[in-house]
């Protein structure tokens, strides 16, 4: 009988599902893995970094992407990152170093004791083979349980080394495929419901930020001429923000998505979780005038809303199904001209508003850019000015865990390199996961940094005058020299002292590009 190694079988499994790029932060106990590793290794300084990277990878690529990280320490580094790609279910395949099979017990150095239950309950699953034969095995269950969310698989080192039958490598060359077709009879009667409505009200959330369902929500709410707005708290936008029927991002409280959603018969929210609250503002949660209906794959988001009917179908399949009955093909997107106010401008010398940052930025950037927002404090001047027509024009960390926009937008960078990548990134976020700086230097990657440098956390200071906290510590962060810091690595960089200055840097950025912009401070929703 033919053997192989079982890096060998593992590294075979890995090309067959097309997993070309790795990322990672080595360890001793991770290097028996990657020896002759068959893919190109993005190197991220942390793990925190790395697994934002692989996040935003995977949510462009749709597709399991492979991360490495070292033991249970690592493990705890990439925690924070992992709870964004949680949230956004982005397919990660994270795998971990173990120390030897005969040194776990003992609980020796690096020993990754209870593994499995290290990263629960963030993953959707979590496994650590009993036998070294078992690991191809289990590496390609991990591959197709990552098509619901991330998944962590702890790996002894020894194991890599073991042999195993040659054959399991084409036992397991298989394919999981999942139908997207929706129940006829489920799309019939959401039909009758909204034209049987008096006065519905769509609600959009990330998982239908989608090419293949972008035009059909324009339709569907065109055809319906229905108000549309965002699901709170959100990561992807699935909806051009200056259409004509487009009212906004609901507010993240109970209170006022149910004042919104109160003035409506019927609600229908599509590729959303109900909801996703932040601050707490208690209230009604819909009057009895309301009926809701969600509709989205997730099972567990459906039977955890506090309220509302519930259909379990993708989402994506289900929207351009509704629009095929609602509005036959074929149908015709309409042209609008965006009305956008003159932005507001700075009353300091030297300073930007971000409302000026952000027009600059649509002026000037190519109309696919992908940005990339870490700014939590800019969020009403970024609404306010810019103006995305593209499906995967805008990212947000989903859980709200900082540190997440810088690496993941390299990521989103390496995974895409025909569209521009830009990401925003406030000077307190920027400190999280600076030393990302060195893989878009390492790799070259295309990507405009703007760094919007106020001196504070000002989200946090407008949060903790919400809850009536005097004098938080921590939210002045003083003046911080990123240009000098971005060099240090490497990276070209510039401060930007008006808005031409900045258009020029913008036109003249070419590969990894950092400019740094002294902004006023805003609030993350306008007064």
């Amino acid at each position: 009988m033919t053997t192989v190694s079982v890096r060998h079988a593992v590294h075979e499994l890995m090309a067959f599902h097309g997993m070309s790029t790795v990322f990672g932060n080595p360890g001793s106990n991770e290097l028996p893995f990657l020896k002759d590793l068959p893919a190109h290794y993005v190197l991220g300084l942390g793990e925190s970094s790395v697994v934002a990277m692989a996040d935003g990878y995977s949510q462009i690529t749709d597709r399991p992407t492979l991360v490495n990280l070292h033991a249970a320490s690592g493990t705890g580094n990439g925690l924070g990152a992992l709870t964004n790609a949680t949230i956004s279910r982005s397919k990660l395949v994270l795998t971990a170093g173990q120390q030897v099979r005969d040194m776990v017990g003992p609980e020796v150095m690096l020993a990754n004791v209870r593994a499995t239950a290290l990263a629960a309950p963030l993953v959707h699953q979590s496994l650590e083979p009993l036998s070294a034969a078992d690991v191809p095995r289990a590496f390609s269950q991990s591959v197709f349980a990552a098509e619901a969310g991330p998944v962590y698989l702890s790996v002894p080192y020894d194991d890599w080394d073991a042999e195993v039958p040659a054959a399991v490598i084409d036992q397991l060359s298989r394919t999981v495929a999942s139908g997207e077709t929706v129940d006829a009879q489920t799309v019939a009667e959401l039909h009758s419901r909204l034209l049987e409505a008096n006065d519905p009200v769509l609600v959009l959330g990330p998982d239908v930020d989608d090419p293949r369902a972008w035009e059909s929500s324009i339709a569907l709410a065109e055809a319906l001429d229905t108000p549309v707005w965002a699901a709170p708290s959100l990561p992807r936008l699935p909806f051009p923000n200056q259409h004509p029927l487009f009212r906004g991002v609901l507010p993240a409280s109970i209170a006022g998505i149910g004042e919104i959603l109160g003035a409506h018969d019927l609600a229908l929210v599509i590729g959303a979780p109900v909801f996703r609250y932040h601050q707490w503002q208690p209230g009604e949660y819909l009057p009895e005038s309301t009926t809701l209906i969600q509709i989205g794959d997730d099972p567990a988001a459906a039977a955890r809303a506090p309220f509302g009917d519930a259909v379990l179908a993708d989402p994506v399949a289900l929207v351009r199904a509704l629009a095929e009955a609602v509005a036959p093909a074929p149908h015709t997107v309409s042209e609008w001209t965006a009305e956008i106010d003159p932005p507001v401008t700075s009353a300091s010398e030297g300073t930007l508003h971000p409302e000026e940052v952000f027009a600059t930025l649509r002026e000037e950037l190519p109309k696919d850019t992908r940005f990339v927002v870490e700014s939590t404090s800019t969020n009403a001047a970024f609404w306010a000015q810019m103006d995305l027509r593209e499906p995967g024009s805008y990212f947000f960390p989903a859980s709200g865990g900082l540190g997440w926009g810088l690496p993941a937008s390299m990521g989103i960078a390496l995974a895409d390199s025909d569209r521009p990548v830009v990401a925003i990134i406030g000077d307190g976020s920027a400190h999280y996961s600076i030393a990302a700086l060195r893989t878009a230097v390492d790799e070259g990657i295309e990507l405009t940094i703007v760094v919007l440098r106020n001196g504070s956390y000002a989200a946090l200071d407008w949060f903790a005058g919400m809850l009536g906290v005097d004098k938080a510590p921590g939210l002045d962060l003083g003046e911080v020299d990123f240009v000098s810091i971005a060099r240090g690595y490497g990276m070209t960089a510039h401060h930007a002292d008006d808005s031409a200055d900045l258009a020029r840097l913008l036109g003249e950025a070419s590969g990894p590009t950092l400019i740094e912009v002294s902004t006023e401070k805003t609030r993350p929703e306008k007064k």
